[in-house]
């Protein structure tokens, strides 16, 4: 199945069945997510599994009781960081360099200017570009679900401070942005399963320059 394929295939799933889904296919899903560019390789976002039923539970009022949460097989939180900071600059490129065999001083002319630019910005401001970053993953994550024929739900609609107490992410240095619960969908208790998958028409969507 190509990715087009996939893509009409999926969609925003709004009933499962609490059916497992194969953890082989979990980690395949993760793995995607784990692969996704980010800018100059920092991966400034963690994604964190909840199987527990009963964490599932605690969780289900934060995100306005959304019956996927619960019945998903695996529930997965994006986290970003909540700032950047030297530290963790220099431990991904001392990394990097190691495991590609480079002396560790061999991208310092550019870590230093990546630093000048990170590290003079707000919080908030590396917050929100760190938050961008994981939207990649999660984007990768839903395609790659899509192509194993896992259904998954995107899901922005949840109290994120809540949720960052609950699990202790606070403590982290991590802040929750999206949740995607992964899971199979109830065909006979979804209103959505046999709808017509719509978008904008193209001429609308595409701008082109010749």
């Amino acid at each position: 199945m190509s990715l087009i394929d996939a893509l009409n295939w999926r969609y925003a799933v709004k009933k499962m069945n609490g059916q497992p889904v194969e953890q082989e296919k979990v980690d395949k899903i993760i793995a995607a997510a784990h692969l996704a560019p980010t800018s100059s390789g920092l991966q400034p976002f963690k994604v964190i599994v909840v199987t527990n039923q009963e964490l599932k539970e605690k969780i289900a009022p934060i995100a306005f009781n959304q019956s996927q949460v619960i019945d998903s097989s695996h529930l997965l939180i994006f986290a970003a960081n909540e700032n950047y900071t030297e530290e963790g600059i220099d431990n991904v490129f001392n990394r990097m360099n190691t495991e590609r065999g480079l002396p560790l001083d061999a991208t310092d002319a550019y870590k230093a200017q990546l630093k000048g630019m990170i590290l003079s910005r707000t919080a908030e401001e590396n917050f929100n570009h760190a938050a961008r970053q994981a939207y990649i993953g999660f984007g990768i994550a839903i395609a790659e679900a899509a192509l194993l024929k896992v259904d998954a739900t995107p899901m922005e609609g949840f109290n994120g401070p809540a949720l960052d107490e609950l699990l202790g992410l606070d403590k982290k240095g991590l802040r929750s942005v999206t949740l995607l619960p992964l899971g199979n969908r109830d065909e006979a208790g979804d209103w959505l399963v046999n709808l017509k998958k719509v978008r904008s028409p193209k001429e609308e969507f595409l701008i082109e320059y010749k």
